[in-house]
């Protein structure tokens, strides 16, 4: 790519089945982006495991390790696009080739190598402007040049925004848990997945997972049976209504996962918190 020097990689992989050997961790100079398609991808990036679903955006920095521990690269289909970009001030930022303006350049390099979210949820344009760059490249057509360069720095563009958007949605998560427990109290005999749960604060289940785990300590489906057991013990203090009831209405699949779970979290079965509780009103 002689007019484009700053491209170092361009690309569209889908696999079909399980390849070993086709993954394995590198380094390298530039800035990796990579769009997933179709199918799951557990990736490392800077040794931290990370899982990538459809729609998802895996940000790799200069000089950061990136792969899969055992090498192995699962079913499924992603473009990525590799990129040259200078250090100026000890970020990097686009070059000359860039119709943005010098502190339009800075502001963009400065985002990208401070914020520290090598996953980006839900980020469908990535993948809309790689397939543009792609076929800008493969047809030439008149102002191909200035168009894939244009692209590149909406590529950047967007991708910047959406990892402000992110930092901020992190400082606001507390207020959108909140909203979360509410809607899965109101019909807690739903048996609730981790994708649905993602939904409705708008999230993927990469980004999602994390933020719960960060933020409560637990799993996204522990602290769904953590929300369970906390109204199963309000029920248990009303006398109108049966264990068998409250495990069926709290989403237990049977009183016997119901008991096996309270008294895992509570230490005692329902039934002797019951006891307990209405001996001391």
């Amino acid at each position: 790519m002689l007019l484009f020097p700053h491209i170092l990689e361009l690309g569209m992989k889908k696999n079909g089945s399980i390849q070993l050997n086709m993954f394995p961790t590198t380094i390298m100079e530039g800035l990796r982006i990579y769009h997933i398609i179709e199918g799951r991808f557990e990736w490392h990036i800077n040794h931290q495991p990370y899982v990538f679903y459809p729609g998802d955006v895996a940000l790799i920095m200069p000089d950061i390790p990136f792969g899969c521990d055992n090498d192995v690269l699962k079913i499924g289909s992603f473009t990525w696009i590799h990129l040259a970009l200078p250090k100026k001030d000890g970020h990097i930022q686009p070059g000359k080739w860039s119709g943005l303006s010098d502190s339009e350049a800075a502001a963009i390099g400065k985002i990208l190598s401070l914020n520290n979210l090598p996953a980006l949820s839900r980020f469908n344009e990535v993948g809309r402007i790689i397939k543009c760059i792609y076929t800008e490249l493969s047809e030439m057509e008149v102002a191909f040049q200035a168009r894939v360069n244009h692209q590149i720095d909406e590529l950047l563009i967007q991708i910047t925004r959406k990892m402000t958007q992110q930092t901020h949605s992190t400082r606001d998560f507390p207020k959108t848990f909140t909203q979360l427990e509410v809607l899965l109290r109101q019909d807690l005999a739903h048996q609730w997945t981790v994708e649905e749960m993602a939904g409705l604060v708008g999230m993927g289940t990469t980004l999602f997972t994390e933020k719960v785990k960060s933020y409560s300590g637990f799993s996204p489906i522990n602290y769904l049976i953590n929300i369970r057991i906390s109204e199963a013990i309000k029920l248990l203090k009303r006398v109108d209504i049966t264990v068998t009831n409250i495990a069926l209405d709290t989403g237990f699949y049977s009183s016997q996962h119901f008991s096996t779970t309270f008294k895992k979290l509570t230490g005692y079965r329902p039934s002797e918190f019951r006891k307990n509780h209405l001996r001391n009103i």
